[in-house]
């Protein structure tokens, strides 16, 4: 390789990193805005321009947000909400998958398609229908209301489902050998190998849950039944509107989600990376 040619590749490498750079100052601002925000007096808040540097660091936004609104309350609901959902989706989605993957029965192909067809309906054209019939059977209001709606899910049956086609037959005939049911291969082998897929996917089901805000403003009235993106709506009245406080709550709101990010990263990576257990 000539000298010219090792030049055009530096420059090009170069030009891509300064590229990437750009990108990642785009996409980090407004999150650097909103955790300054959260520090700052309410007049600085919406100053143009921003400024990402407080004139006066107030540490008192965060316990005058406890105090507006019950904060943790709405904190512990949103927990307890994306926490079952997520558990409860992927325990029944895998199980689903596994069966849709490794099990023979008839109509399976049938009701793969009519799983897979679930994923066409928009929310908005049943989310009548369904508050009609969580309205009926009592669980408005409640927190049975608000989990039991959103654990079963196309997208994550699916997923599995062709994660465990690739699952080595040879794990489960020896298994089977060894005198285990359908039930202990999956939950001695299947189950404990779909680590990264059952990560992965239990990030997308926490954070899609966690941030939830149509179908709890539609089924919960009491404050207590509130979760954290109804608890931050609070915080702005018809005619004033808390920004600091606001940008406060949000803050806070990302904590978690940033927690299990970071925790399982490493799984989330292998999920992505892989669709199924090479043989």
């Amino acid at each position: 390789m000539n000298r010219s040619a090792i030049k055009n590749l530096i420059f090009k490498k170069i030009i891509i990193r300064i590229l990437l750079i750009v990108i990642a100052i785009i996409m980090v601002f407004p999150f650097l805005w909103m955790v300054s925000g959260a520090f700052k007096p309410s007049d600085e808040v919406m100053e143009y321009p921003p400024k990402i540097i407080p004139s006066e660091i107030r540490y008192e936004n965060f316990t005058e947000l406890f105090k507006e609104v019950s904060f943790g309350r709405y904190m512990i609901n949103s927990f307890i909400v994306a926490g079952s959902v997520t558990i409860f989706s992927l325990l029944f989605h895998s199980m689903a998958g596994y069966a849709l993957a490794r099990l023979r029965f008839p109509g399976k192909r049938f009701l793969f398609i009519g799983i897979l067809s679930t994923m066409m309906i928009p929310f908005y054209s049943i989310v009548i229908p369904l508050f009609i019939i969580i309205k009926q059977i009592g669980w408005y209001d409640t927190y049975l209301g608000l989990i039991i709606p959103w654990i079963p899910h196309a997208f994550g049956i699916f997923l599995l489902r062709q994660y465990y086609i690739g699952f080595p037959k040879e794990l489960a005939d020896a298994a089977a050998i060894d005198g285990c049911s359908h039930i202990g291969v999956f939950f001695r082998i299947a189950l404990p190998l779909s680590k990264p897929i059952l990560a992965a996917l239990g990030v997308v089901f926490f954070i899609s849950n966690w941030d939830r805000f149509l179908w709890p403003l539609i089924i919960t009235s009491s404050a207590e039944m509130r979760v954290v993106p109804l608890g931050i709506v609070q915080l702005k009245g018809q005619y004033v509107a808390h920004w600091n406080l606001i940008l406060a709550g949000a803050t806070i709101a990302c904590i978690p989600t940033i927690i299990i990010f970071i925790l399982l990263q490493n799984f989330i990576v292998k999920g992505i990376k892989t669709t199924g257990i090479k043989q």
